[in-house]
């Protein structure tokens, strides 16, 4: 009796190990999968449709990983296995965070509106020059969208305001062509009053379009920007995000 306890306790070891080992498998084509989705589309390897097929069929890996992660956690507990039982558990860990990715990409998807092109003036928006060309040859316009994206901003984004420091103009354009430079953003032009650049985003290569526009005012500089992708109809929050940051770091950057 004890025996057959000692074979049947050793086979169930080994299925749980071998469960454990395919959920491990699966995780990690899920992650070769997910991560490998931005560069295979910025390198022209995938269209842009194929890449987030790729990514969506990396999160149901994923859930599959998860999936043999939890069975075989179920049987090193019933066989009483620590190791298998704490690989299990690691497998549905990683599971779940590759999951977590682009569950939390939609979700935020759900929580913005539906625009790409935000503003600190709605009513005189900076215009591209430099960068026209480029834009042209983008699915995205040139030009602000209008009214309707002005609205749905401002419900969306109520503190993306104009920014007035005081400062001499030029010391406010040098500080200005300086955080774009260590934002890392390719520079396009700089004039008197105005600098123009491109943020390309780390993972799928995106690039969004920056311009920003100086203004003596009584009070200081006014200093207006405007942040545009070329490509999709909903940023998922990141146009707003890098003006409301830039600014921040402009302001910190000129303030003694």
């Amino acid at each position: 009796m004890t025996q057959d306890r000692m074979t049947s306790g050793h086979r169930g070891r080994g299925l749980a190990f071998k469960v454990v080992l395919a959920g491990g498998i699966l995780a990690l084509l899920a992650a070769l999968s997910m991560a490998g989705a931005g560069p295979a589309y910025r390198t022209e390897l995938l269209s842009l449709g194929d890449a987030f097929s790729m990514l969506r069929y990396g999160a149901y890996i994923a859930l599959g990983a998860a999936g043999l992660g939890l069975v075989g956690l179920l049987i090193a507990a019933l066989t009483r296995r620590a190791l298998p039982a704490l690989l299990g558990g690691l497998v549905i860990l990683a599971g779940l965070v590759l999951i977590a990715v682009p569950w939390m990409q939609l979700q935020q998807a759900h929580t913005v509106p539906p625009i790409h092109d935000i503003t600190t003036d709605m009513q005189d928006p900076p215009a591209f020059e430099a960068l026209v060309d480029a834009r042209k040859a983008a699915p995205n316009a040139v030009d602000y969208p209008g009214e309707a994206s002005a609205r749905q901003q401002r419900e969306a984004y109520p503190t993306i305001q104009p920014l007035v420091l005081d400062a001499p103009l030029p010391e406010v354009l040098a500080a200005v062509e300086a955080e774009a430079s260590d934002a890392g953003w390719e520079i396009a032009a700089v004039g008197d009053t105005r600098v123009e650049a491109t943020a390309t985003t780390t993972w799928f290569g995106f690039k969004d379009d920056v311009v920003i526009r100086l203004t003596e005012a009584p009070d200081g500089v006014r200093v207006d920007m405007r942040s545009a992708s070329r490509l999709g109809r909903s940023d998922v929050g990141t146009n707003a995000a890098r003006i409301r940051a830039f600014l921040e770091a402009l302001e910190q950057r000129l303030t003694p």
